[in-house]
């Protein structure tokens, strides 16, 4: 299992700024983290991949 951070959701959003990665993956449609660590919230990648195909579509790799 992969696990992504903010800086990682970032790339995959396209090179947002880190702020801006942050709010969408504050937002209530976002995936659900599966932990929350000192260095901040981890998601497991396959969840935020499957977000940006339904959320994001322009920027799916699919």
């Amino acid at each position: 299992m992969e696990l992504v951070g903010v800086s990682e959701i970032r790339v995959m959003l396209g090179g947002v700024s880190r702020q801006r990665a942050s709010v969408i993956a504050n937002q209530r449609n976002f995936p659900e983290p599966i932990a929350v660590l000192a260095m901040g919230k981890v998601w497991r990648k396959s969840d935020v991949e499957q977000w940006i195909r339904e959320h994001r579509p322009d920027l799916s790799t699919d």
